[in-house]
């Protein structure tokens, strides 16, 4: 199982993400790419792990370039569902603070992946005395599409992507740790988009990663759309019950300090409601909110209600854009999950509601 490393969109395969099909969700102006990418100072990198029909998986890094154990960047997160293995947590919530990149995988790849993180960073430059370190991995259950047990990410899956991560246009759908996931009865993958808004006369940026992976129904712009509605059948295999999660990253320029930014992880676990997330006993749904500006002054609590929309915004699109990027996958046991196909859904977004 070689790595296959994703740092941007191969020529060619990109399928038409939301904006492309005249769906826009609020009213703040994205980024120029509408990806976490757009925030300045922040990188990703994917690699797929695929070995033979029954494994889809993978690792995802979001490399904030600061960050290090001796310039941690200040963050929050917020749990919406605890039924995840996101480790490193309670250090975050302690202390506030960032001090590695943030790395997605699978639930029993997890572990390993932050060893490897462990050894990545303990061989940074100016890195050579460390001997405390708070790695963070999350994680989303791929065992639906992938055989979760053969636990094929190792570490130089771990390492290509984070030796990869660069700016610029972001893969989604189905790369990296998104290889496997499956959402509102869809196959979904890697998500992102961002928005720019004017916080006290500033522009700012706020982009989102998402890793979708949760049961629900899909709900675009306030209709709700299943797998027969637009069109792709109804016998899409119902993943089990502790199946499911969500991870969000969230990273701004703009100046929080940790509990503003805590606030902000809240409102990305929240706006998962709007596609239909139906935040299940089995899910896991996380947010991980980081600003890229260690000595910036916190701006005032009363400005704060732009960038909570605009994050509800982002995080909104970037579900959709992780379905809209994927591919259908058939996978483990032979099943198979149908990708959202983008003409079918402009159709039934367009035809008259079902009384």
């Amino acid at each position: 199982m070689g790595p296959l490393p994703h740092p941007q969109p191969p020529p060619g395969t990109a399928r038409r993400r939301a904006r492309d099909l005249g769906i826009v969700i609020g009213s703040a102006a994205t980024g120029p790419l509408n990806a976490i990418t757009d925030v300045p100072g922040v990188r990703v990198g994917h690699t797929t792990v695929r070995g033979r029909p029954d494994v889809h998986s993978g690792v995802t890094a979001v490399v904030p370039d600061l960050v290090s154990p001796h310039t941690p960047l200040p963050a929050g997160v917020f749990t919406g569902n605890g039924y995840g293995k996101l480790i490193g947590t309670t250090q975050l919530t302690e202390l506030g603070t960032l001090e590695t990149p943030i790395l997605l995988t699978s639930t029993l790849g997890a572990f390993r992946v932050a060893d490897a993180l462990v050894g990545w960073v303990l061989q940074r430059p100016g890195c050579e005395e460390v001997q405390s370190l708070n790695p963070v991995v999350g994680e989303c259950n791929d065992g639906l599409l992938s055989d979760i047990r053969a636990r094929p990410v190792q570490e130089e899956h771990v390492r290509t992507a984070l030796d990869t991560a660069s700016g610029g246009p972001v893969a989604e759908g189905c790369v990296g740790a998104g290889a496997g996931t499956v959402a509102l009865g869809f196959k979904a993958g890697i998500g992102t988009a961002s928005r720019t808004p004017d916080l006290a006369g500033e522009g700012r940026t706020v982009g989102v990663l998402v890793q979708a992976n949760f049961d629900g129904t899909l709900r675009v712009l306030g209709r709700t759309l299943t797998p027969r509605s637009v069109g792709v059948g109804a016998d899409v295999p119902v993943p089990p019950a502790d199946t499911g999660s969500c991870m969000i990253v969230v990273a701004t320029d703009a100046p929080l300090d940790a509990r503003q930014l805590t606030r902000v992880a809240r409102r990305a676990v929240f706006a998962l409601a709007r596609t239909g997330a139906a935040y299940s006993h089995g899910s896991g749904d996380y947010a991980i909110a980081f600003g890229t500006r260690p000595d910036g002054v916190p701006m005032a609590d009363a400005g704060l209600g732009t960038l909570f929309e605009a994050v509800l915004d982002a995080v909104e699109e970037a579900v959709l854009n992780s379905l809209l990027a994927a591919t259908t996958t058939t996978g483990f046991g032979g099943r198979t999950v149908p990708a959202l196909p983008a003409d079918l859904l402009l159709a039934a977004l367009t035809s008259p509601a079902s009384p």
